[in-house]
């Protein structure tokens, strides 16, 4: 047995490298490598056991201690390396040594993440990442175990891209359970912003819904559905975190203080006066109020909306676009949309609005104002005869018009009692930046929409969106095109849902560069490659004569 303890010796270490491995790459430490393991140990027993005569004198010589302190203390420092990189994988944490902390995220994103109850994740449609947005988007995933994100691309995943409604790449949402949340359109002009991302995050998580008011007893559309009923609009309003509610200010003139946005869907008969006063002290305060009017209806809101500087026309826009396209001339289709952060994305898309009547739109102080949908230039204003039927008259104004139109101020401004500065003329105007353009713009006489730095300004606001049709978000028609994107952006930004978190301002590195002129530049590189060099071959060869 003694004759064949050495090969005892080969087999021991053979067993435990072979249960180390197959344990650590499947990750599944059962019978077998365990076994393997104990196997192992037991020849390194044996082989001891056998051989421990002959091999007293080796465990005594001083070369054997030597090498055997010398293999602990590898094996130690293996151990503590390993220990050290297990602890820093699972705790890491990082410092942030730049002067205006660029790489620390905001103590509001902070906040936000850590008060994480449910795991949220953020979808990006684009096949290259940008090396920006993943470490920003690592910034995030550290902060929080349940924030995780991954880029996607559309074309190889259509399946995705479809059940996310993503109209171009680039597009970033977030999935909270069955939610999911339009970010932003990621360009190499427009990068990940900290703001967008945080404050959809604290929206997407916000267990209490916001609560919209559906203005009720003068023929306006329904929401429990039916012929030209609101029920899809609903519908998604609830999958947006939205409760949908009647309101009937004839019973009580207050709107109630919950109330995040009140919509008047196509109100068919007119207004009392004591709720267009309860509808006008609503918006003294922070407010969303959308108003959807048709065309041959007079709901008695013209005082408030004058207030605005709006002015629904008494026309029809006929499109010779829904015409050809066999959806009839009073089927408006648009693709010009203004800059604003309800139509910002939608790019060329198009969306329908049958029986639309133009807007004008006055400046009025204190009152942000910028165009939502713009109509193609060929479309035409025509007015509607007493027997209803629509006149072609071949000098009636021509497009393209405003129908629909988003306005804001704040509270400070809200108090007071704007007039408009310029009276709108009876016919409808073609939207001003016809001479100049195609592409959407605001109307010169219009103030500039909200910048980006207004929409972090922590001063509430009253907004209110006006659109010459209510029938484009009816059911059948909610999910066409874009429609019933124009319609939830549209209460989104009503609701001011981005003012719900602290505004978080971007930070920008500190300009260290140093300036100089060429001569300067010239005398700086003579020096560092001519006589710094020089200098270093002059001291070798004096010390090398010198020795010498």
């Amino acid at each position: 047995m003694k004759k064949y303890a050495k090969f005892l010796l080969w087999l021991a270490p053979a067993f435990i490298v072979a249960g180390l491995v197959l344990g650590l790459v499947t990750g599944v430490w059962n019978a077998l490598p365990i076994a393997l393991i104990l196997c192992g140990l037991a020849f390194l027993v044996g082989w001891l056991a056998l051989t421990g005569n002959r091999q007293a004198n080796f465990w005594n010589r001083r070369s054997t201690q030597v090498g055997t302190n010398a293999l602990i203390a590898t094996l130690a420092v293996l151990v503590i390396l390993g220990f050290v990189n297990f602890l820093a994988s699972r705790y890491n944490s990082r410092v942030d040594l730049t002067e205006n902390q660029i790489f620390t995220l905001a103590p509001q994103t902070q906040e936000v993440l850590q008060d994480l109850q449910q795991p949220v994740k953020a979808w990006i449609f684009s096949p290259s990442p940008n090396a920006v947005d993943r470490q920003l988007l690592d910034n995030y995933r550290r902060e929080s175990n349940q924030f995780s994100y991954e880029f996607i691309d559309p074309q190889a995943k259509p399946g995705l891209a479809r059940d996310f409604g993503v109209q171009s790449i680039g597009e970033m949402y977030l999935q909270a359970g069955e939610t999911h949340r339009f970010v932003q359109s990621l360009t190499p002009e427009e990068r990940l912003s900290e703001r967008k991302l945080t404050n959809n995050l604290a929206q997407i998580t916000d267990s209490q819904p916001q609560k919209v008011y559906f203005l009720q007893g003068h023929g306006e559309r329904n929401l429990e559905g039916g012929q030209g009923g609101f029920s899809q609009a609903k519908t998604r309003l609830g999958e947006e975190q939205f409760t949908a509610n009647p309101l009937n200010l004839a019973e009580n003139p207050k709107v109630p203080e919950d109330a995040n946005v009140v919509v008047i869907a196509g109100a068919q008969r007119p207004l009392l006066e004591v709720e267009v006063t309860a509808l006008r002290d609503y918006l003294k305060r922070k407010s969303g109020l959308m108003v959807l009017i048709d065309p041959q209806t007079d709901p008695k809101l013209d005082s408030l909306l004058k207030d605005w500087g709006v002015t629904p026309s008494d026309r029809l826009v006929t499109d010779p676009a829904g015409e050809s396209s066999g959806l009839g001339a009073g089927v408006v289709i648009v693709n010009q949309y203004g800059d604003h952060p309800i139509t910002r994305g939608f790019n060329n898309g198009i969306s329908f609005y049958p029986l639309v009547r133009p807007l004008q739109v006055a400046q009025v102080t204190g009152v942000q104002s910028s165009p939502l949908l713009i109509t193609d230039p060929r479309t035409s204003a025509q007015t509607i005869g007493s027997d209803g039927a629509v006149q072609s008259d071949a000098a009636a104004p021509k497009g393209p018009f405003d129908i629909g139109v988003a306005l804001s101020r704040t509270l400070e401004t809200a108090t007071a009692s704007p007039s408009p500065s310029a009276s709108p003329s009876d016919s409808p105007s073609a939207s001003p930046d016809a001479s100049a353009s195609p592409s959407p713009s605001p109307s010169a006489s219009a103030s500039p929409s909200p910048s980006p730095s207004a929409a972090e300004a922590d001063k509430d606001e009253a907004r209110l969106v006006v659109i010459g049709s209510s029938s484009f978000a009816t059911d059948g028609l909610f999910g066409q095109q874009l429609n019933g994107d124009v319609f939830l952006n549209s209460i989104s930004w009503l609701s001011q849902q981005d003012d719900q978190v602290l505004s978080i301002r971007p930070k920008e590195v500190s300009n260290r560069r140093i300036v100089m002129s060429a001569p300067q530049q010239i005398s700086a590189a003579l020096l560092a490659l001519v006589f710094l060099p020089l200098i270093g071959f002059c001291s070798a060869a004096l010390v090398w004569w010198r020795r010498r």
